[in-house]
Order: structure tokens, then C-alpha cells, then sequence
């Protein structure tokens, strides 16, 4: 059974930096992509982020691109999401997803996703 905790999550002013953690269980984490997604109150999940099963690739929503860093390690089955200079609307639960075919790239819609986490709350204020 997959099972995807994610951590980190928090309280930050604008323009503050927070890292978000991934742990992954169940199966060989190393052959699977991941991605990061988010959803603000009363708006659909959306993408944020994605890398490909070696982390090679990494792909990201416009919204982020130069802020926030999307990694892996393999060796401890977790992959993080470095944000930094954090804005008011990056404000959301963010949710780490993966999929259920080994060594594909990486989707950047939901549907592409078969497993997700929880969810941790990012809060950002002025």
C-alpha cells in the first residue's frame, strides 16, 4: 500500500522560505515521478511542481518558476519542495501525489496521479 506523508508546512511572512517534505512508503519510490500540487479555499487544486523518477527532469507552474525548487532522494524515499520568497497567494494545502507507472515523466494534471498525501498547510502573511 502506497502511503505519502507530507511535513513542513507552516505560518511564514511574505517573502519567507519554507521546505515541504515527502515521505513515501509501500513500493520502490525511486522508479515513480512525483509532483506537488495546491488548492487555495474556494479554488480548484492546482499544480505547482513535478520531477521525474532520477530527478533529472523538474517541471513547474508559471506561478512558481524561480521560487520554489522541487528535489528527491532516493535513498530516503522523500522529496521535498523548497519555497522561498513566498507570496500571500501561495497560500494553500499542499499535497505531494505520484503515479502508478514506474519510470514515466512526470503528469502536471491530477488525473495523472494516483496516490496523494494528506496535505500540509502553507500559510503566508503580510
Amino acid at each position: 500500500q502506497v502511503q505519502l506523508v507530507e511535513s513542513g508546512g507552516g505560518l511564514v511572512q511574505t517573502g519567507g522560505s519554507l521546505r515541504l517534505s515527502c515521505a513515501a512508503s509501500g513500493r520502490t519510490f525511486s522508479r515513480y515521478a512525483m509532483g506537488w500540487f495546491r488548492q487555495a479555499p474556494g479554488k480548484e487544486r492546482e499544480f505547482v511542481a513535478a520531477i521525474n523518477w532520477n530527478g533529472d527532469n523538474t517541471y513547474y507552474a508559471d506561478s512558481v518558476k524561480g521560487r520554489f525548487t522541487i528535489s528527491r532522494d532516493n535513498a530516503k524515499n522523500t522529496a521535498y519542495l523548497q519555497m522561498d520568497s513566498l507570496k500571500l497567494e501561495d497560500t494553500a494545502v499542499y499535497y505531494c501525489a505520484t503515479g502508478s507507472r514506474p519510470l514515466r515523466p512526470p503528469a502536471i494534471e491530477s488525473a495523472g496521479y494516483a496516490y496523494w498525501g494528506q496535505g500540509t498547510q502553507v500559510t503566508v502573511s503580510s
